[in-house]
């Protein structure tokens, strides 16, 4: 993913030191670790630190600029995030198609994608120093989204796009044989007879119907022996109140 590291953060004007943190703990999420702030009212600050919950490195290599020419000098495409239309003519992009077109000038080049002030957003000043405009699609009679969430949101979509391995999992546990789930249904019609909870004269349709249920849960061989287990506990719990009984 060498792309990624083409990629910059770019936050202008940001009020508080707290959207900082948690731009760069969404950054790192989605393994992205260039941050630029141009002319952050607070930073560094103890909040942005406490934001970014384990993502001290970002805030520790982030640049501060006093402009945003000066942030986006070296890039060869610049989107800028903003939901208003305003007065300006670019059309805008969804996240799908801002991240692959920010990954296809990453590969050659640097490339931005700017965010403005958690209030008012990028001035159109500020956009028209950029060649794009990306719009997250959102409730339109509340569209604004926090600053940090707008970044998630298109940080994840470049990361897709970048052919990111997904975490591995572990293994799931084997399935469940068809004798361990006969065996299950042995034991369970068993024990319900012990409690006296099947219908004398029909216990099969309860047992027809617990078994249609099992079959649509598919269990593993973990889950069977659990089941189990809670059956045997049952067992001993039966025959211990039977012994009590017993004069």
């Amino acid at each position: 993913m060498t792309a990624l590291s083409h990629i910059r953060i770019v936050l202008v004007g940001t009020t508080h030191p707290g959207n900082i943190g948690a731009v760069a703990r969404a950054m790192h999420n989605m393994a992205l670790t260039r941050l630029y702030l141009v002319q952050p009212k607070f930073f560094p600050h103890e909040d942005a630190t406490a934001r970014a919950a384990g993502a001290d490195q970002v805030l520790r290599d982030a640049v501060v600029c006093d402009s945003l020419p000066a942030a986006i000098a070296d890039c060869t495409l610049v989107v800028g995030a903003s939901a208003r239309v305003r007065s300006i003519e670019l059309p805008p992009l969804d996240p799908h198609a801002c991240a692959g077109q920010i990954l296809a000038h990453a590969g050659n080049g640097e490339a931005a994608l700017v965010f403005g002030p958690e209030h008012s957003g990028l001035s159109n000043a500020q956009l028209d120093l950029c060649q794009q405009r990306v719009c997250i699609p959102s409730n339109p009679e509340f569209a604004s989204l926090n600053l940090a969430a707008a970044v998630q949101v298109l940080a994840y979509e470049i990361y897709r796009q970048a052919g990111a391995v997904p975490v591995a999992l572990e293994p799931p546990n084997p399935p469940a044989t068809r004798d361990e789930v006969e065996r299950l249904f042995v034991h369970l019609e068993q024990t319900l007879n012990a409690l006296d909870f099947l219908l004398p004269n029909n216990p099969q349709r309860s047992m027809r119907r617990l078994r249609a249920l099992v079959n649509r849960a598919a269990p593993d061989q973990n889950e069977i022996q659990i089941l189990r287990g809670i059956l045997s506990a049952t067992g001993r719990a039966i025959a211990a109140a039977d012994a009590k009984s017993d004069p």
